[in-house]
């Protein structure tokens, strides 16, 4: 597989193995979903659908709120973390285009997680 289309990333998990897996409710899930924390995609069905990734943030979600953080927080702090990704994956690429225009060899190899 490639990039960013790792198996995490695939929308196929119901809300209901989400409820056994993190321990948090429907109620609580659809919250999140409402406070614009999570965003899970809709079957043909209008299903909700989640990856392994978006568990783990419902996770960091959870233990959040857990210590008393305010979705609107937690929402800025992702926003944040977003564009601070984006920002380093188009510095990686204005290297990547510096170092093919001038012929530099990048030996050192990045492993996505």
């Amino acid at each position: 597989m490639t990039g960013d289309s790792s198996y995490k990333d695939k929308k196929v998990i119901t809300i209901g193995t989400v409820c056994e897996l993190t321990g948090l409710s429907e109620r609580q899930i659809r919250y999140y979903e409402e406070r614009q924390l999570i965003f899970p995609e809709r079957s043909k069905g209008k299903n909700r659908k989640y990856s392994f990734n978006d568990i783990e943030t419902l996770m960091k979600i959870a233990n959040l709120i857990e210590d008393g953080v305010q979705t609107y927080e937690i929402r800025q702090e992702m926003k944040r973390e977003k564009q601070d990704a984006e920002r380093a994956a188009r510095e990686e690429m204005r290297q990547g285009q510096i170092n093919a225009r001038f012929g530099i060899q990048n030996n050192t190899h990045r492993y996505k997680r």
